[in-house]
């Protein structure tokens, strides 16, 4: 306080200090101004108590407007002049304690303080506490108040001249404060209700009451409702602790979020924020700037009040070191005055207890303000995805935009436990350098430098840093691209045996990102190094720089010296953490504006008329349409129709004509070059390829819409959906998998159109909807759906069908992306050559079925009629009935089951195989020696300093001071090299376990079999690929080491106190045994919500991948607000859970501080019982120096152990995924088959019985057949009746419950899955092209030259397509193969299995998506080159299946009819004969 004293001296503590007489002292403007604030405290207590009407209430809700900026701004004046008030009531205080005890006058003084800090207080928090009114005029009473304030505000700083430094600013701030209070109460307007919020409303405003998740009210908040009491000492939480305590915890259990903290509050406000900030508005304009200011404006009155406790801590933690050479001198013998030990005691305890509570709050508040963050982020990243144009999405993957959401949006929310780091440093330095030049004086100078160069050195480590982590990043991103692509596509990639080569894809593409992320961890232990070495530095240069100036060293002030430089560690420990953070929360932001910043679709695409608006339903004019803008030849050229009410408007072409294109442009959905485009009514739109969301069949075909039983059976039935759902257990109730998993495809589109027609539309849009139904079904959906339930509707549909192409009113023929031909079937039958030409291939292909069905009566079978010929099992039926068991309770499961979370603690052998997995835990040891020897040669070196000073001037130092120096620096530096090997072996470790992990999860991945893909979502999956590898790599190493620095460091302090007094244990220990049944009693809870947040997360990331997949489909039904809405509902389920575990970890930490700030006032008192001379004083400083930091290190310890056990989930949660069960060996090594089998390409199957799981039922129950080798046999029957499974079994990607597969006489049980299925050839249901390049898509291993390519190429007519292309073979392929069309893609899946030339092919429906002529050039390139071949096709088109040697018809899993097409014609009642003349009929009738 020596400037305290200056100001003595110089007279500038007159004012308050000496008075001519008490008349002129009373007229002090300081003492009218705390008269003043006296009749407030009276004024507030007489409101209190005339009760809850016109009271308490009417004074404080009267300035109460909470999201307005009059209660803001006098809350925040308040409590800025109660904490101005408070610092000079303390600074009085302590000089006047300091120099002698007070006097009257001094005493009048510090209560003309100490009134205002009281009623500034009092007033705060009353406005906190009230509930929220709107704001009206200031009672009289209170105005009248505020003006007699400002006078004497102006009085204190007009009339009274030569002012103390300290007290004009005090004056300056009153007066601002005065003005704006007096502002608020005069002149303020009420601001009104109406709070227009957009489109973030909606889903409120629609009635959806489950929008955000049951949202709660302030009655449903344990937080809003709690007394001051137990918002100080968070008891609102014991509740849910004790519940945990009792029971595993569920999300049911935790309670709802107040409205504050839900994204239904914060988004729209967030959003406004956003666009008011934007030029332009709608995200045109975010920059990096402007996102943060909005971040900052949607939650700056937290951010205040975390700015207001974190400037209470830092003052409060530094009383300690400020009094710790008054202590050491009053152990010495030097007592000021009577009783000064327990004022000491007492003031130590009081500065422990403020800098508990302020940190507790700060902390909980601060989480507070990270899980807004990320919820108003996550909020916009999902709006932007429904708006996102298709060209933008082009340019960002699924992955990546998932990844903005996991990675991104969560690290901003981190952020906020760093934000006020950067001034707080400001502050701790400063505070520092006061004790410091109070104890050392001009040496403090050099500690400020050594500071500033420990800091500058950061600067190039942080460059680095920042440009690692965009590295990491970008490695990350493309990682996860991949990833997610490839569990999109996991069942192809097994069917053709390739998923271990994109696993060493994976593999790669992580060596990548490893590369970064060494480089990264290597130079955060650098950082590490230069920090915890950086105090240790400072000391030595101002002990240094004392012995230069000439400064003597007494243990007193060395002591208190070392107490701040401790103290002043946390800034600088904490610096490299928060320039990472920075750096981190700056790429973050930067990939989040960026990807804000793309293009939404044009939103005058289409010109929307209102229902009844026009008598046109739909018109083109002149239009010129393209995906890409800046291409230049457009994707649709000079289109113009005219759509009347009730039409049918067919659209048919060959394959890439842009028949798709065509229906996505009436949807708004392709960017408009020129012409205009108008739509009257509703749409729905069926997509080519069905998207179907994870959830119930009810909730698919409801999609939104209330249930209206009637209607809903009517579109079940005219979908041919009755069946289906009385075969599955659940029936509607059913839970379909991920992407419709355990639908097969006709399932799958029939749900998609019955969504459609329940919607009752206007304007039904219906890309090739028929393709993926066999032919009854699709001739049952013509009739019912176009024909019957939509006769009176609008219905554009594209198909590649001529049979459904006479009934439609006008038929748009595309070619090359123009309508080459329009007009009725038979007008246009003659008028052109394009049409004829997909005319012509229908009649091919009929002419194929007429043969078969005309030879059929005059020719006998070619293979005889003889049952065991043709391998019929004589005793089927009754075998199927033995297998038909009814449902049991075990089968009755849904297929897709809830997440599995651990329940219970995390069990010791995580923690084991944690540690262990990188060089068998040969670090460890080397880990906790070298903490270990720092942590003893850091106490070594402040104990040498301690006992060779001397404690005064007039007592002879022990050493000489050349001595002292090199000993000093010889322990300093010392320790220093332990915490450099300590930091390289820490990230050593955990890189290497990162790594380890990582290989283990993935290989176990994709190693399972197909059914645990169809049974677990991939956000399960990706989610620990992102977010628990991110853990991983990055906290749980660090967590690791925090919790041994912190053991060994809390050991260290005990070990010191103990030295001086060993009574300490006996409040030690008790306060360990409490810590420990605190810690046991909270992580019951705390482990459950910290599981939840995990369980949590990953529906939120499965429903963000649905709809980016779907937003064509989600916008085409007008559905994106109960979408936002869904989405709102699905973060606040993961914002509750990570909310209440903030809170947990404070209602902990606040009691572990109460007991370890006991366990320091027990020492203290011992200390100052104790007779003078009984203890060194030095050495008893020391204890105080190192008991300073007792509450933290005990804190820390739990805090830590407890942050561990929740961040040990992660490994938890990967260990779960790399302990799956395996497929089958690749390939068994004892049984590899001959390098030319198959030979023949004979396929025996006898009593084949399979299920997806054993809980499900039987799918094919007692299959036995013989396909003959070289032979072509079709597979026919009722979608659903398991003829995509038999071909599954047949690759083994389902094993069967029973019965055997033989090929070549060879069981493929017995074989590796490689040997096997890179033996077989397949063109599935759903072609599928990777991102990449056509090589690669082709030939993914690699094995085939360019020229055979080529070749592959030109026989399925890809090769001139690809020749156009600049790139060639190296021409790119975008993710999902989305930039060639679905037709185009099928023929790439032809040319695969050409360039394999196996003996077996499967064709699994390969045609559905192709049309008619297609389909031809198919079945004839196919007769050509694979003519020897066995050929097993699955179709719903009969000419593809006609002309094959036999023909399999499946019902219901069980084999109703097998053999040569020609006698299963010759029998008219067979259900093969049926289906042929069905379809005939269909196609000669054509439904006209």
């Amino acid at each position: 306080m020596d400037f305290l004293g200056s100001m003595k001296d110089n007279g500038m503590f007159t004012t308050f200090l000496s008075f001519s007489d008490s008349s002129s002292y009373l007229m002090e403007p300081r003492c009218v101004s705390g008269f003043l604030h006296g009749v407030l405290l009276l004024v507030l207590f007489c409101s209190w108590v005339r009760g809850r009407n016109n009271g308490f209430g009417s004074v404080t809700e009267s300035l109460k407007e909470k999201r307005g900026f009059g209660f803001k701004s006098v809350l925040f004046c308040s409590l800025v002049l109660s904490l101005l008030d408070l610092v000079l009531t303390s600074l009085s205080g302590f000089y006047w304690y300091e120099s002698d005890w007070l006097d009257e006058e001094q005493l009048v003084s510090l209560l003309m303080f100490l009134l205002p800090t009281v009623s500034w207080g009092v007033l705060s928090l009353s406005l906190h506490r009230c509930s929220d009114y709107e704001m009206r005029k200031s009672p009289l009473l209170l105005r009248i108040w505020l003006v007699f304030y400002l006078a004497v505000s102006c009085y204190s700083r007009v009339v009274v001249d030569k002012r103390q430094v300290h007290l004009l600013v005090c004056d300056i701030v009153s007066f601002s404060g005065a003005l704006l209070l007096c502002y608020v109460a005069f002149f303020k307007k009420a601001r009104g209700g109406n709070n227009s919020n957009g489109v973030w409303e909606e889903p409120l405003l629609n009635g959806d009451s489950t929008v955000g998740g049951g949202v709660g009210s302030d009655e449903a908040t344990p937080c809003s409702r709690a007394s001051l009491l137990s918002l100080l000492t968070f008891s609102w939480m014991g509740p849910l602790i004790e519940i945990g305590n009792k029971k595993t915890l569920d999300l049911e259990d935790v309670p709802q979020l107040h409205d504050s903290d839900s994204v239904v509050g914060l988004a729209p406000k967030f959003r406004t924020m956003l666009e008011s900030s934007s030029d332009g508005g709608g995200g045109g304009g975010v920059t990096t700037f402007k996102l943060m200011k909005a971040l900052f404006f949607s939650a700056q009155w937290e951010i205040l009040v975390t700015a207001f406790f974190a400037f209470i801590y830092t003052v409060a933690s530094y009383v300690g070191p400020a009094l710790i050479d008054t202590f050491v001198q009053y152990l010495n013998g030097r007592r000021q005055y009577n009783n000064e030990g327990y004022v000491l005691v007492i003031t130590f305890f009081l500065a422990k207890l403020v800098e508990c509570l302020s940190q507790r709050h700060w902390f909980f508040r601060l989480q507070k303000v990270g899980i807004r963050m990320r919820s108003s982020l996550v909020a916009m990243i999902y709006e932007k995805g429904l708006t996102l144009s298709c060209h933008s999405k082009q340019g960002r993957t699924s992955g990546e935009i998932i990844n903005l959401m996991t990675v991104d949006a969560e690290r901003i929310g981190s952020f906020s436990w760093y934000m006020h780091d950067p001034w707080m440093v400001l502050l701790q330095v400063g505070l520092a350098l006061w004790i410091l030049y109070r104890n050392l004086g001009l040496a403090s100078v050099a500690a400020l430098i050594a500071t500033i160069l420990v800091m500058l050195v950061n600067f190039p480590f942080g460059r680095m840093q920042e440009r690692f982590q965009e590295k990491l990043m970008e490695a990350k991103d493309n990682r996860m691209k991949s990833t997610s692509e490839i569990l999109r596509n996991m069942r192809i990639l097994k069917l053709q045996g390739w998923e271990m080569k994109f696993l060493s894809k994976i593999f790669d593409l992580r060596k990548s990102e490893e590369g970064w992320l060494k480089k990264y961890v290597y130079n955060s232990a650098v950082i590490s190094f230069v920090f915890w070495g950086a105090p240790t530095l400072v000391s030595v240069f101002t002990f240094g720089a004392c012995i230069l100036l000439g400064i003597p060293l007494e243990s007193g002030k060395i002591l208190s010296a070392l107490a701040t430089f401790s103290i002043l560690q946390e800034p600088i420990y904490s610096l490299p953490d928060t320039i990472s953070m920075v750096v981190q929360t700056k790429v973050s932001l930067d990939r989040i504006a960026s990807y804000l910043c793309l293009d939404n679709l044009q939103p005058d695409v289409v010109e929307t008329l209102p229902q009844g608006g026009s008598d046109i339903a739909v018109e083109v004019r002149n239009s010129t349409l393209s995906w890409d803008v800046s291409s230049e030849s457009p994707t649709l050229k000079d289109i113009s129709f005219k759509v009347l009410p009730g039409m049918k408007v067919a659209v048919c072409g060959t394959v890439g004509s842009g028949k798709s294109s065509l229906l996505s442009s009436m949807l708004g959905e392709v960017p408009k070059v020129s012409g205009s485009l108008k739509v009257c009514g509703t749409k729905a739109y069926v997509v080519q390829s069905p998207w179907i969301q994870s959830g119930k069949i009810e909730d698919n075909i409801l999609f939104g819409k209330p249930m209206e039983r009637e209607r809903y059976e009517k579109v079940l039935e005219a979908c041919s959906l009755s069946k289906d759902l009385e075969i599955l257990s659940f029936g509607d109730q059913t839970v379909i998998g991920e992407r419709g998993i355990n639908l097969s495809g006709g399932q799958k589109q029939r749900i998609q159109i019955a969504r459609a027609l329940y919607q009752d539309a206007d304007i039904y849009l219906f890309d090739d909807p028929f393709s993926a139904v066999d032919a009854h079904t699709g001739s049952h959906l013509f009739k019912e759906v176009l024909l019957g339930l939509l006769s009176s509707k609008s219905v554009i549909y594209v198909t590649h069908q001529v049979e459904f192409l006479p009934a439609a009113d006008l038929i748009l023929v595309m070619k090359d992306g123009r309508i080459s031909q329009a007009g009725k079937y038979n007008d246009i039958l003659s008028s052109g050559t394009d049409f004829m030409e997909l005319i012509g291939a229908h009649q091919e292909a009929l002419a194929v079925v007429s043969s078969v069905d005309a030879s059929s009566v005059s020719e006998k079978p070619a293979l005889g009629g003889q049952e065991d010929a043709i391998g019929l099992d004589g005793k089927q039926e009754s075998q199927d009935v033995k297998n038909d068991k009814p449902d049991t309770e075990e089968t009755k499961r849904q297929l897709v089951q809830e997440e599995e979370r651990e329940k219970g603690s995390v069990a010791l052998d995580v923690y084991w195989k944690y540690i262990t997995l990188a060089y068998g835990g040969a670090l460890v040891p080397f880990i906790v020696l070298a903490q270990v020897l720092f942590q003893l040669l850091q106490i070594g070196s402040n104990y040498w300093m301690a006992w060779a000073t001397p404690v005064s001037k007039d007592v002879e130092a022990p050493v000489n001071i050349s001595t002292l120096m090199i000993v000093y620096v010889a322990l300093a530096v010392g320790s220093s090299v332990f915490i450099l090997v300590r930091a390289t072996l820490l990230v050593t470790a955990g890189y290497k376990t990162a790594t380890e992990l990582f290989h283990k999860m993935h290989h176990c991945i994709f190693r399972s079999p197909m059914s645990f893909f169809d049974s677990t979502p991939s956000g399960r999956i990706m989610n620990r690929a992102s977010t628990d590898q991110s853990a991983v790599d990055l906290d749980i190493p660090y967590q690791f080491g925090l919790v041994a620095i912190t053991v060994i460091q809390l050991i260290g302090i005990i070990g010191v106190m103990s030295q001086v007094s060993w009574l300490v244990f006996l409040v030690f220990i008790p306060v360990v045994a409490a810590s420990i049944w605190y810690q046991r009693y909270y992580i019951a809870a705390a482990r459950e919500l910290s599981r939840l947040v995990g369980v949590c997360k990953a529906p939120l990331i499965q429903h963000f991948a649905e709809t980016i997949s779907g937003s064509t489909t989600i916008r085409s039904f007008n559905q994106e607000s109960r979408f936002r809405g869904d989405n709102m509902r699905l973060s606040d389920g993961y914002s509750r859970p990570k909310f209440y575990s903030a809170g947990a970890r404070e209602w902990l930490g606040f009691r572990l501080d109460m007991l370890s700030s006991l366990t320091f006032a027990f020492s203290l008192v011992f200390l100052i019982s104790i007779p003078t001379g009984v203890i060194h004083p030095s050495l008893a400083g020391l204890a105080v120096t190192y008991g300073l930091n007792l509450n933290t290190m005990q804190a820390w310890l739990i805090w830590t152990l407890c942050n561990l056990e929740n961040k040990i989930i992660s490994v938890e949660r990967m260990l779960q995924y790399a302990s799956v069960p395996s497929e089958p060996p690749l390939v068994i090594e004892s049984n590899r088959p001959e390098q030319s089998w198959p030979s023949r390409g004979e396929v025996d199957i006898h009593d084949l019985q399979v299920r997806y799981a054993p809980h499900m039922p039987l799918v094919l129950r007692g299959i036995t057949c013989t396909f003959k080798g070289g032979l072509r046999t079709g597979i026919v029957g009722r979608t659903g009746s398991g003829k995509s499974t038999l071909i599954q079994t047949l690759f083994r990607i389902v094993e069967p419950s029973a019965g055997e597969i033989k090929i070549d006489g060879v069981n493929i049980l017995n074989i590796g899955l490689h040997d096997l299925r890179l033996r077989l050839s397949i063109i599935p249901q759903d072609p599928t092209m990777f991102e990449g390049t056509v090589r690669s898509n082709l030939d993914p291993l690699e094995e085939y030259t360019d020229d055979q390519i080529w070749e592959a190429l030109d026989k399925c007519q890809l090769g001139d397509e690809v020749r156009k292309k600049e790139q060639k073979l190296d021409s790119s392929v975008s993710e999902n193969g989305e930039n060639w069309s679905m037709g185009q893609r099928q023929l790439v899946c032809l040319g695969r299995v050409l360039l394999k030339r196996s003996k077996i092919l499967v064709l699994d429906e390969a045609t559905a998506s192709v049309d008619t002529a297609t389909d031809n050039l198919i079945q004839k390139t196919l007769r050509e080159h694979f003519s020897d071949c066995t050929v097993i096709t699955i179709a719903h088109r009969i000419s593809s299946v006609i002309d094959s040697d036999m023909v399999l018809l499946l019902s219901d899993g069980i084999i109703e009819e097998y053999d040569t097409p020609v006698k299963l014609l010759e029998n008219k009642s067979s259900s093969f004969a049926k289906l042929v003349a069905e379809y005939t009929a269909r196609s000669s009738s054509s439904f006209e």
